[in-house]
C-alpha cells in the first residue's frame, strides 16, 4: 500500500516537473517570436522611410 502511494507521488512529481519545464521553455519561445516580429517591423519601417518620395 505505501509503495503504491510513493510510486504515485513520484510519477506525479515527475509529471509536474515536465509540465513546469515545458511552461518555462514556452515562455522563451514566445519571447523569441516577439523579438523576431519586432525586428521585422523595424526593417519594414526603415525601408518605408528610405523609399519616401519626399
Amino acid at each position: 500500500m505505501k509503495i503504491r502511494i510513493i510510486a504515485r507521488l513520484q510519477i506525479l512529481t515527475g509529471l509536474l516537473l515536465i509540465l513546469a519545464g515545458s511552461s518555462l521553455s514556452g515562455c522563451n519561445t514566445v519571447k523569441g517570436a516577439g523579438q523576431d516580429i519586432k525586428s521585422a517591423g523595424q526593417a519594414i519601417e526603415k525601408t518605408a522611410q528610405q523609399t519616401k518620395p519626399y
